[in-house]
């Protein structure tokens, strides 16, 4: 019975204990745009597509970390008629360019986690339900725009 408890919800079990990762696509200025929440033994590229549908993404660049640099998001990206900035993982055998200089902008993404965690309750996610978490976020979202 325990199990199904969290069934349904964004939370997994991590070394620290449970916890939820939240996912953000932020545009060009670094204001959020979409958000995504997931269990936390999730790997991030799992949910990246899920994520790009919400948005729309053709004739931008998406930039993202090299945890997101799995063909099918390559792919993904490349078929809505957008450009990938993702840098290939060490051991990847045929790597892909990168323009280094527009991947620098990636900081506006860490820079919106930086602020949203400025609000404990997110932080420490307080909240148990994922819909409660999730109106934070947006609340919190909100707070950021205002400022």
């Amino acid at each position: 019975m325990a199990g199904k408890k969290t069934a349904d919800k964004a939370v997994g079990r991590t070394r620290g204990g449970w916890n939820t990762k939240l996912h953000a696509v932020v545009d060009g200025l670094g204001n959020p745009v979409e958000f995504l929440l997931s269990a936390g033994n999730d790997h991030d590229s799992v949910h990246a597509v899920e994520l790009l549908e919400k948005v729309r993404i053709s004739g931008s660049a998406v930039l993202a970390d090299r945890a997101y640099g799995a063909r099918t998001i390559r792919e993904y990206i490349s078929e809505h008629g957008a450009s990938y900035v993702i840098p290939p993982q060490s051991n990847v055998s045929d790597p892909w360019p990168v323009d280094w200089h527009l991947y620098k902008e990636r900081h506006l993404v860490e820079c919106f986690f930086q602020k949203i965690k400025w609000f404990r309750r997110i932080a420490t996610r307080y909240d148990k339900s994922d819909a409660s978490f999730l109106a934070f976020v947006y609340l919190a979202s909100i707070a950021i725009l205002l400022l």
